[in-house]
């Protein structure tokens, strides 16, 4: 079966990916899993949280995204990232100022969260079209005082952050801005490329995890908010009801939609956090995060079959929530 460019799918993952651990260790309390952001891994009488992606989509501020959607990945379990690595790729007849410049990003994000570089590698690679960047963002706790993805338990409200399609937004208004250029308005594309500034969940979530009452975050990169609600749900086995009209769309991400004919649910969609929380809770976090001058809305609620994952449109009609094939995105980018 050829793969869909992006994420590789579920089944494959089962199938696949997840069969081949290496060896078993006592010290690791969460490993790879369908739907977690992260390992958890006892070292000494804490425990470390890590997390690992890629940035392969955008050229524009790549450092700056590297760190942050790593970070976010760790700060979804509730606690601040403190270290980084970075695996930097390029392409053939890169410039030295092409690395100061990726690392500089780097720096910039990493100072800004808090976090160190304590490492990685840089190469130049042969046939790659644009650079790349894997990132590694590490934290530390103590046993128990986290979240993971798979806690969402049937009653659960669903809190979303922000708007959907923050990242993609961000990227689309960067790497394709003369393709955009005339086709919508000339601040509004400028203002979308300031998304970036709206990258980073680490906030957000540890505020809500310091509230109390959170059952499980998430951050919705590949796939946009779409891909992100299965997620969540395979990891916790549940099912889901989510309110198409509760889900924010900036107007520059709408815009920007149209010119590509592509779905913002759909949209990789970092900068946005999944939050479960109990009923009684999730009115508290969503005040707390409005203290802090972040909007929140509960855009659904969990449900005990897992097969039920349902979007009620504006119209009341009912459909099955889109799982994403490829994020859309590279729909866009191809174009």
């Amino acid at each position: 079966m050829k793969l869909p460019i992006g994420k590789v799918p579920a089944e494959t993952l089962k199938k696949t990916v997840l069969e081949y651990l290496g060896a078993e260790s006592e010290d690791v309390v969460l490993g790879p899993a369908l739907g977690e952001d992260g390992a958890v891994v006892k070292v000494g009488d804490k425990v470390l949280i890590s997390a690992m992606d890629p940035i392969t989509g955008a050229l524009e501020r790549i450092g700056w995204l590297a760190v942050n959607i790593n970070a976010n990945d760790v700060a979804t379990f509730g606690i601040r990232p403190s270290f980084f690595i970075s695996c930097i790729l390029l392409p053939e007849e890169s410039m030295e100022k092409t690395v100061q410049t990726i690392c500089r990003q780097i720096d910039s994000a990493a100072k800004k969260l808090g976090i160190a570089v304590i490492g990685g590698h840089s190469e130049v690679t042969p046939e790659l079209s644009r650079p790349v960047i894997v990132g590694c963002a590490m934290g530390v706790t103590e046993p128990g005082r986290y979240v993971t993805s798979s806690g969402s338990k049937p009653g659960d409200k669903l809190i979303l952050t922000k708007e959907a399609g923050i990242e993609g937004t961000a990227i689309l208004a960067a790497d394709k801005y003369q393709k955009l250029k005339g086709k919508i308005d000339e601040a509004l594309l400028k203002s979308a490329m300031r998304f970036y500034d709206r990258i980073s969940v680490v906030e957000e979530a540890v505020t809500a995890f310091n509230m109390g009452g959170v059952t499980a975050m998430h951050d919705p990169t590949e796939g946009g908010i779409a891909g992100g609600i299965h997620e969540l749900a395979d990891a916790s086995g549940v099912g889901v009801r989510i309110f198409e009209e509760k889900i924010p769309v900036a107007v520059q991400t709408s815009e920007i939609c149209k010119v590509f004919n592509i779905d913002p649910l759909q949209l990789i969609g970092s900068g946005a956090l999944l939050i479960s929380a109990g009923p009684g809770s999730s009115g508290k976090i969503i005040d707390e995060l409005a203290e802090n001058d972040i909007r929140a809305n509960i855009i659904g609620e969990f449900l005990e079959n897992p097969d039920t994952r349902t979007l009620v449109r504006a119209d009341r009609t009912v459909t099955n929530l889109v799982r994403p094939v490829c994020d859309h995105l590279w729909l866009a980018l191809e174009q």
